[in-house]
């Protein structure tokens, strides 16, 4: 796997808490799994997880492309939806009905941490059908492109200097009051978590920026826990609109 360019042997190094810094690996290799949080009940795409996108589910998209990604052993669903449930099985996807009680992907992420036990938990967003394999471990942005810079769909994030995330908006961070040209970066709906930085996120109530934004992370940045982003060059594209939907499947005609 690759982390901030450089690359990692997974049997040999292990995340150290919401960091992309790693440390000798005590046990030998490390479990890693991958969640995909999934629920039917999208407000701004009705349904959108069994939404077809060029003739196939999204939600099918999304974990046949994040099975592709070697280091994981294992890729499981955790919705809260019979019929994603029963469409998982028939499709032979790993699947676990978790709470409909939960707020966020990342409550459902832990559900998953009580049962399944794993060095790494990866949380990709079940909308993200665009996910490359080489880039399937940690927190990520990516340059932003210009049609995402002044969208709200597309969430930006601002890091430090040595790559904590300062921030992440809705809004388009920076503001350029002066006309600096600043560069923009989006952020990918990716996080890796260890066991105790999920226990420590279930454990705080939504925080007042998370709600106002309706981005969860920022519960973390507001408790005091460093979020370190890396930057990848792959993009991916959120699913939330009929717009996002015809700019997927232009995306995935022009692949074949």
């Amino acid at each position: 796997m690759s982390v901030n360019g450089t690359s990692v042997n997974a049997n040999e190094y292990q995340w150290n808490g919401m960091s992309n810094r790693t440390t000798p690996c005590e046990t030998g290799r490390m479990k890693v799994i991958a969640v995909i949080p999934a629920r039917l009940a999208s407000t701004r795409l009705p349904r959108k997880m069994l939404r077809e996108i060029a003739g196939v589910p999204l939600l099918a998209l999304t974990y046949r492309a994040v099975r592709r990604c070697p280091q994981l052993d294992e890729v499981v669903v955790a919705t809260d939806s019979d019929e994603i449930f029963q469409f998982c099985q028939r499709s032979g996807f790993g699947v676990r009905m978790t709470s409909p009680a939960h707020r966020s992907g990342t409550e459902r992420a832990h559900e998953i941490s009580t049962v399944i036990p794993a060095d790494i938990y990866i949380d990709v967003q079940g909308d993200e059908p665009l996910t490359r394999p080489e880039v399937e471990v940690g927190t990520l942005k990516t340059p932003a492109a210009d049609i995402d810079i002044n969208n709200p769909g597309a969430v930006k994030v601002v890091t430090d200097a040595a790559g904590r995330a300062l921030y992440f908006s809705r809004a388009t961070i920076p503001f350029d009051r002066d006309g600096a040209h600043p560069r923009y970066y989006k952020h990918l709906g990716i996080y890796g978590y260890r066991k105790g930085a999920l226990d420590k996120f279930v454990g705080w109530p939504e925080s007042s920026l998370e709600l106002s934004e309706r981005l969860e992370q920022l519960r973390f940045l507001e408790n005091g826990v460093p979020i370190y982003v890396a930057e990848t060059p792959f993009d991916t594209v959120g699913v939330d609109t009929e717009e996002d939907v015809r700019r997927v499947e232009e995306i995935l005609k022009n692949s074949l």
